[in-house]
């Protein structure tokens, strides 16, 4: 299997929206993920296995110094297997080399681990939910 990691690729809605529908078991929908990502988001990343996409991660901007990781999403098939961390590490460097300061990510309980071993310590933070 051909495994390769990309930064910045040109974006296959379609291509995205299985992915996020399936790592995170809701049904699937259409979304605009190219248009989002180039409004929105510094950098994204993505690994590819023999062309299909089976991880990816985005970091939304502030314009400044700060950066914040969204959707990190791996394909059930590719699960365990070091794909979240090595698309959380492209982007984290993808990041550093275009001038982000600070890299901000919230995440569940479960997931504490994962982040951990990226890199990301311990903060304070607070959530509202709207809807």
């Amino acid at each position: 299997m051909e495994r390769r990691l990309r930064t910045r690729f040109p974006v296959d809605d379609a291509e995205v929206s299985r992915l996020h529908a399936a790592a995170f078991g809701h049904p699937y929908a259409l979304v605009p993920w190219g248009e989002r990502l180039r409004r929105h988001s510094r950098s994204w990343a993505g690994e590819f296995h023999d062309g299909r996409l089976a991880g990816f991660v985005h970091a939304v901007w502030d314009g400044g110094g700060h950066a914040f990781l969204l959707d990190t999403a791996v394909a059930p098939a590719a699960q365990r297997r070091g794909v979240g961390g090595r698309v959380v590490a492209a982007l984290v460097a993808d990041l550093r080399d275009l001038g982000v300061e600070w890299v901000h990510v919230d995440f569940e309980p479960h997931l504490e681990g994962f982040y951990r071993r990226a890199g990301f310590g311990g903060t304070a933070a607070g959530l509202l939910r709207l809807r």
